[in-house]
């Protein structure tokens, strides 16, 4: 039986720490709530939000209408042979919790995934990426129900139409559908080990690792994050707030014109990539606090709530950092955050 309660306070469940309201809330435990809820009046009539770690999500004021607090959990194995398996994961499990329960099985391919916050069902959504690692590149399917009719569909990797930090269920699909459990393609043995991205090399260096493996690998990528990011038990915030730019070539070439020392890589369509952190810090922010909130003196991608922030203060200076991008650099920046 769905329990539907009412001025829920939100802070608890978003990583921000935002003090704000939902005017209905509940929590979801099964495919079968969700079928329950859907035929409720406060669901159809009802502005709604599906919710899951609330890891990417920046609440600007009280939200009126319903959040749904996705909280399915439960993983197994749909098929395997000696060399890869497919395992289908439930979309409320925890996603870095799932990374270690790979691990642990020597199941490799989430590996430079480790440490990002947020559950499985947000992770096509955003198409999660991190050290040369995205989500795309380990989904076999997206089971998804339909939040009108309660239809249920399966989404190959193709008709997901991953983007950059982007899925359809961002873009055309957006609110159209509740992603229920998620299939991913790992490996047995044989891993594609992948260590040329970002500082995971020069960790393993300064680690003496004496064998790279998946744990190896994995190791690294969180002592990296735990060295550039705040714990958000301990300083409020959503990870990274912005996306890197990704520019045409002939673009790229005009405006690295304004400073030569701009750092950048290319991607597989040819395009280039700024990294938006140091557009940032070359605009002044990085370290700035103002009041409760402010930017994070390790990484200027990380904005952060230091206590009593506001959502529409920290809304309002990511407009700020945006504004002094485009008018140094002429890029515009794009939030990863989602802003209610």
């Amino acid at each position: 039986m769905i329990h539907v309660q009412k001025n829920i306070q939100l802070k608890s469940f978003n990583t921000f720490g935002i003090k704000a309201h939902a005017r209905y809330f509940c929590v979801i435990h099964s495919e079968q709530d969700l079928e329950e809820l859907i035929k409720l009046p406060v669901f159809k009539n009802e502005k709604r939000l599906f919710l899951g770690g609330g890891s990417n999500i920046l609440f600007t004021k009280d939200f009126d209408g319903l959040i749904i607090k996705n909280e399915l959990t439960g993983k197994a194995i749909v098929e395997q042979d000696e060399d890869r398996l497919l395992l289908n994961v439930k979309s409320g499990e925890n996603w870095h919790q799932l990374v270690m329960f790979c691990l642990k099985n020597d199941w490799g391919g989430i590996e430079n995934l480790s440490l990002i916050p947020g559950t499985v069902g947000a992770a096509p959504i955003q198409n999660i990426g991190a050290y040369g690692v995205e989500m795309k590149d380990v989904i076999e399917n997206v089971e998804v129900i339909n939040v009108t009719s309660g239809a249920k569909t399966i989404f190959n990797n193709a008709a997901c139409s991953f983007g950059y930090r982007e899925s359809i269920f961002k873009t055309q699909l957006k609110e159209k559908y509740f992603i229920s459990s998620v299939t991913l393609s790992l490996t047995k043995k044989n891993h594609q080990l992948n260590i040329n991205y970002g500082a995971i090399k020069d960790t393993l260096l300064q680690q003496q690792v004496a064998a790279i493996t998946i744990q190896t690998i994995s190791d690294a990528v969180v002592k990296i994050r735990k060295s550039k990011l705040p714990d958000p038990s301990l300083v409020g915030n959503a990870g990274s707030f912005f996306k890197n730019p990704t520019l045409t070539y002939d673009e790229f070439t005009r405006i690295k014109k304004i400073d030569t020392s701009m750092p950048y890589y290319t991607t597989e369509n040819q395009s280039v990539k700024i990294p938006a952190g140091w557009l940032i810090e070359q605009c002044g922010w990085k370290g700035k606090r103002i009041n409760n909130i402010g930017v994070h003196q390790h990484q200027a991608l990380v904005l952060v709530n230091y206590g009593d922030g506001n959502g529409e203060d920290i809304f309002e200076l990511s407009t700020q950092i945006a504004s002094s991008v485009k008018d140094k650099f002429d890029i515009i920046l794009a939030t990863e955050v989602n802003i209610v």
